[in-house]
C-alpha cells in the first residue's frame, strides 16, 4: 500500500512538515503522484495551513526512493544537500524545506520543497511554443543560472560528502562508465570504441566546480513567461564545468529540434551567451568534447534503467523503452568520432 494511501504514515507526515514549516495547524487534505522522475519517486502535497475550509493552502513536492535506482543517483539526503546549496549560491531551484529519515514516518528517507508551477516534458517545452517566452532569452537565462551553479567550488563545507574533486574529470567519467557496463555485464563494442576515443581526446580542466551532470531540456520548468526551476540534481558532482554545456547541448537533448542546438529551444549561441553574462567562460572545443560524451553516459544510463525493468525489481514500459534507444546514441557516437567529423583542439 502506498503511504498516500495510509493514514497512520499521513499523520505523521503531517505532523513532522507542521513541526518543520512552524504551522501547528497544518494538515495535508490530498497527495497525488507527480508525472516525470524516471529514477525517483515525486508526489504534490497539498496542505491546508489551519482547519477551517476557507484557509490558505500551500503545495509541497515529497521526493523518495523508487523501487529500483541505479548506481550513479544520490542519495536523498545528499541530493537534498545539494539542491540547499544551489539554493545558498541564487540558483533558480525549489525553495529546500527539509530531509527526513526517521522510519517511523514513511519508512525510509525523503526530502520536501515547495511546488514550483511549470512544465518540464522535455518534448512538450520543445515544440509548444506558447511556453518559455522568449526563446533566446530562456536559453541565455538558462547559461545564466548554470554559470551560477558553477560559482560553487569544492571548499563548499556541507558538500563535504562528494569527497574531493578529481584530478582529471574526464578520465573519472570514463572509469566510471566503465564501471557500470562491467557491472551490467554488457557487451557493446560501439560504447567501448566512443570510451577509447574519448580517453585518447580528453582535454584539460583548469578548475573543478559543482556541475549538475543532468542540465538539460526536461530538468527545468517553464512557464509562458519564461523559467521557473532548476531541477534534478541527484547526479551533481564535482567536475569539469564544460559537461554541463555538452550535456546542454548534445543531439540526444533536443527533442526533434537537431538545428536547435542549445536543448531544442534556441541557436547554441544564445546559450553561451548568457553563460559568460553570468561570468562563465565557454571552450567551445571541450563544450563538443563532452557532448560525445554525454551520448556515451546517456547510453550507459539508459541500459541501467533497461536492468532495472528487465531483472524485475521494477517494471515498468518506460524503463524498457528506455533501455531500447541505446543503439541511436551507438550511431552517434560512431558518426561524432570518425576522422571526418571532428576538428577538436585536444586530439592526440
Amino acid at each position: 500500500m502506498s503511504f498516500a494511501q495510509d493514514p497512520a504514515h499521513l499523520h505523521a507526515l503531517g505532523n513532522w512538515l507542521a513541526h518543520r514549516l512552524g504551522q501547528p495547524s497544518l494538515r495535508i487534505v490530498e497527495v497525488e503522484p507527480l508525472a516525470g522522475g524516471a529514477i525517483q519517486e515525486n508526489w504534490r502535497l497539498t496542505c491546508r495551513l489551519d482547519p477551517s475550509p476557507e484557509a490558505e493552502t500551500r503545495s509541497f513536492v515529497l521526493r523518495r526512493n523508487a523501487a529500483a535506482t541505479i548506481a550513479s543517483s544520490h542519495s536523498r539526503v545528499a541530493e537534498f544537500a545539494l539542491l540547499a546549496a544551489a539554493h545558498a549560491a541564487g540558483v533558480l531551484v525549489p525553495t529546500p524545506v527539509g530531509y527526513c529519515d526517521d522510519p517511523l514516518i514513511l519508512g525510509d528517507g525523503f526530502s520536501v520543497v515547495a511546488m514550483v508551477e511549470g512544465v518540464g516534458l522535455g518534448p512538450r517545452v520543445v515544440k509548444d511554443r506558447s511556453l518559455g517566452g522568449d526563446r533566446g532569452a530562456l536559453a541565455a537565462r538558462l547559461g545564466r543560472e548554470l554559470a551560477r551553479i558553477h560559482t560553487i567550488r569544492p571548499d563548499q563545507p556541507t558538500l563535504r560528502f562528494l569527497g574531493p574533486p578529481p584530478a582529471s574529470p574526464a578520465q573519472a567519467t570514463i572509469d566510471a562508465l566503465r564501471a557500470a557496463l562491467d557491472r551490467l555485464g554488457a557487451a557493446r563494442p560501439a560504447l567501448e570504441w566512443g570510451l577509447r576515443w574519448a580517453e585518447r581526446h580528453a582535454p584539460d580542466c583548469a578548475r573543478c566546480v559543482l556541475v549538475h551532470n543532468d542540465y538539460r531540456t526536461g530538468n527545468y520548468l517553464v512557464d509562458q513567461n519564461g523559467l521557473t526551476a532548476i531541477l534534478d540534481w541527484e547526479f551533481a558532482g564535482w567536475g569539469d564545468p564544460m559537461a554541463d554545456l555538452g550535456w546542454f547541448c548534445a543531439e540526444c537533448w533536443r527533442f526533434g529540434r537537431p538545428d536547435l542546438e542549445a536543448g531544442g529551444v534556441a541557436p547554441r549561441a544564445e546559450f553561451y551567451r548568457g553563460y559568460e553574462a553570468g561570468g562563465g567562460r565557454v571552450d567551445d572545443a571541450a563544450v563538443r568534447y563532452w557532448e560525445m560524451v554525454a551520448h556515451l553516459r546517456w547510453a550507459v544510463i539508459a541500459l541501467e534503467q533497461g536492468e532495472r525493468h528487465s531483472s524485475g525489481r521494477q517494471r515498468s514500459l518506460e524503463l524498457a523503452l528506455t533501455g531500447r534507444i541505446v543503439p541511436e546514441l551507438e550511431l552517434a557516437i560512431v558518426r561524432n568520432t570518425g576522422p571526418d567529423a571532428w576538428r577538436f583542439a585536444h586530439a592526440g
